[in-house]
């Protein structure tokens, strides 16, 4: 059995590649970076370094690499796959689409009527969404998308530092934490699910894909920002819960999104489960062998700060919907003030622009034009923060 996976990043290898291959899967990577590429194929392995209280080294095997360039070989690999996966991030999707035809087409070609899932491991909302509709404006107008084409949407959960010491050994190796799950959309699959260890098929696969967003990648977020704004000199995400008051704040802003989220999924999530999730998650947040910086986790502040990301769809669902809010206006406030530095002691090049833009315009005028309000009342609540 055969695994394609686009991107051969952190994810891609500690995570997607990592679970296909233990497995027995073949996994072909596919990327831009001809380094990379080049030594997949020279070594046919790598490692992944788990950092936990408990660590341990995976050696990943039976890998190869192909230059995403290099069109024809790409075109073969998709033709002949068992199954794909998709993990470059949102700003690389576009570009991928129009080899992904190619090998569609050619696996048409080839083998008519094969169908063919897409495992979508991307921290996006609505990712089948926008890989039906760019696919169809690619594809010609008779190919067969509906019937050929599974597009599953996942959960992406684990979580991978910038950098650690680890990264010095060899351009492949990487760590990561030992969470390994990856949820994915029962639904959505059209060939039988793969009996890879460490997939888990859900239904209501919105809801999941929602909960990561509002209580994962939130939580992850008020960390960095309720941690920056009372401890700036501070450079690890574990040194900020290490003040239990941050840790309380950050708890009581994750129940409040976790709130939000039973409110637009009744009935999905209980509210046993939800604490559950979040006491794991804060204390896999706190892992000091991971070494996650305040820097990486709060970085990208126009991203992060945008209407449909983590911190102000919790805040203006609950906010519409008259739930409580103070703890996530809160994080929003924090936010907005984020001016952490790197191991250099520079800020992310974007940062310098966001504060450019506060001065200019005030942070009234960011919370028009990044965040998307234009209601007073919320702007007051923000600015009291």
């Amino acid at each position: 059995m055969k695994l394609v996976l686009f991107g051969a990043g952190k994810i891609g290898r500690s995570f997607i590649g990592q679970l296909f291959s233990r497995s027995g899967y073949e996994v072909v990577f596919i990327d831009k970076d001809r380094k990379v590429v080049d030594a997949l194929n020279e070594k046919r392995s790598y490692n992944v370094y788990i950092c936990d209280k408990r660590p341990e080294t995976i050696v990943v095997e039976n890998v190869q690499g192909v230059y995403v360039d290099n069109h024809i070989d790409v075109a073969g690999e998709i033709a002949s796959a068992d199954v794909l996966a998709v993990s470059i991030g949102k700003a690389g999707l576009p570009h991928i689409i129009p080899v992904l035809s190619e090998g569609f087409l050619l696996r048409e070609e080839k083998y008519p009527g094969r169908i063919l899932d897409i495992i979508l491991a991307e921290n996006m909302r609505n990712a089948d969404a926008f890989f039906y509709e760019s696919l169809s404006k690619s594809l010609p107008a008779d190919y067969p998308l509906d019937r050929n084409i599974g597009l599953v949407e996942t959960s992406i959960g684990k979580m991978v530092p910038l950098a650690t010491k680890h990264d010095n050994d060899d351009i492949l190796s990487v760590a990561a934490e030992a969470y390994n799950t990856l949820i994915v959309d029962r639904q959505a699959f059209k060939n039988p699910i793969p009996d890879v260890a460490g997939l888990v098929a859900k239904d209501n696969m919105k809801a999941w894909v929602d909960r990561k967003l509002f209580i994962h990648n939130f939580g992850h977020a008020a960390v960095a920002y309720l941690g920056y704004r009372h401890h700036p000199e501070r450079t690890y995400l574990w040194e900020a819960l290490d003040d239990k008051d941050i840790w309380n704040m950050v708890k009581a802003a994750m129940t409040e999104s976790a709130n939000v989220l039973r409110h637009i999924w009744p009935g999905v999530f209980n509210c046993e489960d939800l604490h559950e999730h979040i006491d794991d998650l804060l204390s896999r947040f706190a892992n000091i062998a991971l070494g996650d910086t305040i820097f990486r986790v709060g970085c990208d502040l126009y991203r992060k700060l945008s209407p449909d990301d983590r911190i102000v769809l919790p805040f203006i669902t609950a906010f519409r919907n008259q739930l409580p809010c103070d703890m996530l206006a809160q994080v929003l406030a924090a936010a907005l003030h984020f001016k952490a530095t790197g191991p250099d002691g520079k800020m992310f090049p974007d940062e310098i622009n966001f504060h450019r833009e506060v001065e200019e315009k005030g942070i009234e005028g960011v919370l028009k034009n990044v965040c998307g309000f234009t209601d007073n009342e919320i702007k007051k609540i923000i600015l009291k923060k």
